[in-house]
């Protein structure tokens, strides 16, 4: 724990999933600043000058921060080389790249110089990420919120990369109080890696109706539901943890059949901002979110359990 707090240079060890669409430099500015460390999640489609522009804001002052990218994306390697060219306070301190090819995109970061991490969610996967050889593992159970698989749980995932590596291992999925905290360092984790205690927090990019229909969110689904339904080209083997409505339960575990007319149906409700058709990706822990919050907040409840 120690190893990991003087060398990311903050005070707790905690991680702020680079959620696309809600983490970005305000949060992770945000979570930095309360003794975390806050990650700015790219999407595919984020641009070089988006990725500067965040990362000014989340290492404003030096504060510390990080990135997290997609390997499975076209838009990978102009992305990577947005980071490459970052400098001074906008240098991040921990790069994540996952879900998808690891070891192209993690060599060219770590020959710049750059920590690299990659969350994984199976045996594979992490026998890729060691062979790339990231600096940081991230052991993603089936509980966490997003894009991930569903193969195996965070305590057995957890488990079996420490028993794999002695590199930092963080533990991911269904971490959302301090008690939780508490229970992934007992474990060995030299960290842990979370979501969805986040997603309320007004420094996120998500709007107040999301924060809304997330609080008032009592279970989450595991599904391509989302990504079927918007035609995005996300691999089959990464489905994501959401919020469960009556649409994602009618077509999960289904999505292949999903016909033009359920389509047409998400789209409208997207546009019309109905929170039923949404995107709204959380772990197990999402039970747990009360109201509307700030990021300092959540890192004192989470620090709780160190």
């Amino acid at each position: 724990m120690a190893s990991l707090t003087r060398t990311l240079a903050i005070t707790h060890p905690i991680v702020c999933a680079p959620m696309a669409g809600v983490a970005g430099g305000r949060l992770a500015h945000a979570v930095s600043t309360a003794g975390g460390l806050g990650m700015i999640g790219a999407r595919g489609a984020s641009s070089p000058e988006w990725i500067t522009e965040q990362a000014a804001i989340a290492g404003a002052g030096g504060t510390p921060f990080g990135i997290g990218l997609m390997a499975w994306v076209d838009e990978v390697d102009d992305q990577i080389d947005a980071v490459l060219a970052l400098e001074g306070e906008r240098r991040p301190a921990l790069v994540s790249v996952s879900f998808g090819a690891l070891a192209a995109p993690v060599a060219r970061l770590r020959e710049a110089g750059l920590r690299t991490a990659c969350q994984v969610g199976n045996a594979a996967d992490l026998a890729e990420a060691i062979d790339a050889g990231a600096d940081v593992v991230v052991a993603r159970g089936g509980e966490g919120g997003g894009h991930g698989r569903d193969e195996v749980a965070t305590a057995d995932m957890l488990a079996r990369a420490l028993a794999a590596t002695d590199r930092p291992v963080l533990a991911a999925g269904g971490i959302a109080t301090g008690g939780d905290v508490a229970r992934a360092l007992a474990a060995g984790a030299a960290g842990v890696w979370c979501g969805t205690p986040f997603l309320t927090c007004v420094e996120a990019d998500n709007t107040p109706a999301a924060r809304a229909a997330i609080i008032a969110a009592s279970s989450t689904t595991y599904s391509r539901v989302h990504d079927v339904a918007q035609d995005l080209a996300w691999p089959r083997e990464f489905g994501g943890r959401a919020v469960s409505t009556p649409f994602v339960r009618q077509w999960a575990g289904d999505e292949d059949a999903m016909t033009a007319q359920a389509r047409a149906q998400h789209a409208a409700g997207r546009a019309a901002g109905d929170p039923g058709y949404a995107p709204l990706y959380a772990g197990t822990g999402v039970d747990r979110l009360s109201a509307e919050t700030d990021a300092a907040a959540v890192v004192r409840a989470l620090a709780d359990g160190i």
